[in-house]
């Protein structure tokens, strides 16, 4: 790639990464593999001297940046050097190189176009760190927006970026806001130039709605000075969208219906973070960032945000009322216990504690459960049986026969009825019936075992031949 000019002795310029009217970012390289994001500022510098009104004020305000790295932070870009561009006379800051996806590129297919929650409290608490450490040495940023928040692909972290707002003058920003800036994350403040800690929260509460809802509460359509008005009258009039409307139009479709109702239940504290930074007003917000931070922080750490007196006191409630029903659980076991002895003590068993179970004695014999309910259903059934057949038993009648003679009908006890003669021939004539078709076929079947007999013929025994065949 060519090289439009030199930035200065010993930075190679790798070609610009973007530009704009607050100034451009390329991609640098000192020695070796190492590279940087170079940001140049627009407003030439004329003389390196304190009478030129541009190079005091950017020496201050890079006095300020360098306050920023003295003490590390993983989500704030660390600022390398600064100074004057060989040709052109540009003030630039050289920065650390981030390589990863911005935050607006993340919202962007084939991503999703809302973040999940659980990232949503993610980069909430990371973005937040970020304002906290600039603001606490005196840092304003000015120009937070999604595009300068990039995911740093080797660390995991999300990096706060383009310090370059910080360094221009008061006029130089209005110029730069009414013309080429983010109108979409500017506070109502901004329209006049005025940049406070509380400036960095408003824009914070955007990226928040933003990453939430997949889109900021004021979208800009088109470039021109007309909509770019619109967009900054919203800003300081106009009430902000319903957030958790805005987050359910665009959850995605193919999110299952359970994931969609997960996905919908934005922690009220979250809710109230965002509401509070995007008051119109800068003293309805956070006052700084090192505010928004303990926020963040005692939001994730309570159910609403707060550690109140009537959450620890229901806390405590619950806690009491878990310690009474297991005190109740163990007092029944111990009851249970009792009786379990008394049993033991009745059959001369030993009960085990610790196992739950009987041990048995020398010369007592237990049987398994299962095995005394099976013979005492034996026995059972066997005593219903018997009582059954002992009421539904039916006395047999014998009848023995009874010879009477002329003689004995004259004595007591059959001289008071007359003889009946008519069963006596009766029962002779059964007899006589009787005895007659036995013998008949005893002589039938004499007379088929002759014919039988008769009709079979004998076989003849064959006279061998010597005896042999």
């Amino acid at each position: 790639m060519s090289k439009v000019f030199t930035i200065t002795e010993g930075l190679e310029n790798l070609g610009a990464l973007r530009t704009g009217g607050q100034g451009s970012v390329y991609k640098g390289r000192r020695m070796g593999p190492v590279l940087t994001a170079v940001k140049l500022l627009p407003t030439p510098i004329h003389s390196e001297s304190d009478d030129d009104k541009n190079f005091r004020n950017f020496s201050n305000e890079v006095a300020k940046l360098q306050k920023v790295n003295e003490e590390p932070n993983p989500n704030v870009v660390k600022i390398l050097s600064s100074g004057i561009t060989d040709s052109g006379s540009l003030p630039y800051i050289e920065m650390e190189y981030i390589e990863g996806p911005d935050l607006c590129e993340l919202l962007q297919p084939p991503h999703p176009k809302v973040f999940m929650l659980k990232e949503v409290i993610r980069v909430a608490d990371q973005l937040a760190n970020a304002l906290a450490h600039c603001h606490s040495v005196g840092v304003k940023h000015g120009d937070v927006k999604s595009n300068n928040v990039k995911y740093n692909v080797h660390t995991g972290n999300y990096v706060l970026l383009d310090f370059g707002l910080a360094i221009l003058t008061e006029e130089e920003r209005r110029s730069s806001i009414r013309h080429a800036g983010a109108i979409e994350f500017m506070a109502p403040e901004q329209h006049d130039g005025a940049m406070l800690q509380q400036t960095d929260v408003y824009s914070y509460g955007i990226i928040l709605y933003e990453l939430l809802t997949g889109s900021v509460p004021f979208p800009l359509t088109g470039n021109g000075e007309t909509g770019r008005n619109a967009i900054m009258l919203a800003h300081m009039e106009a009430p902000v969208p319903d957030l958790r409307e805005a987050r359910k139009k665009n959850l995605p479709d193919d999110w299952s219906t359970l994931k969609q109702t997960q996905e919908m239940q934005v922690p009220q504290w979250l809710l109230e973070v965002a509401d509070k930074c995007l008051q119109k007003s800068p003293d309805a917000r956070f006052k700084s960032g090192v505010e928004l931070h303990e926020a963040i922080i005692n939001g994730s750490l309570s159910a609403d945000g707060k550690l109140s007196t009537t959450a620890i006191q229901a806390e405590n409630e619950r806690l009491q009322h878990l310690i009474t029903h297991y005190q109740q659980e163990e007092a029944e076991k111990d009851k249970q216990l009792s009786s379990l002895k008394i049993l033991a003590a009745q059959t001369g068993a030993r009960f085990n504690k610790e196992q739950g179970t009987f041990e048995r004695n020398k010369g007592i014999v237990f049987l398994p459960k299962l095995a005394f309910t099976g013979i005492v259903t034996v026995a059972i059934l066997f005593a219903a049986l018997f009582v059954y057949a002992f009421y539904t038993k039916k006395q047999a009648t014998v009848i023995k026969p009874v010879y009477v003679t002329a003689q004995d009908y004259m004595k007591p006890p059959f001289m008071a009825r007359p003889y009946n003669y008519d069963s006596v021939v009766r029962a002779n004539n059964r007899k006589l019936a009787a005895a007659r078709k036995a013998a008949a076929n005893k002589a039938i079947k004499a007379t088929v075992d002759s014919a039988v007999k008769q009709a079979t013929p004998v076989k003849k025994k064959r006279k061998k031949f010597l005896g042999i065949f």
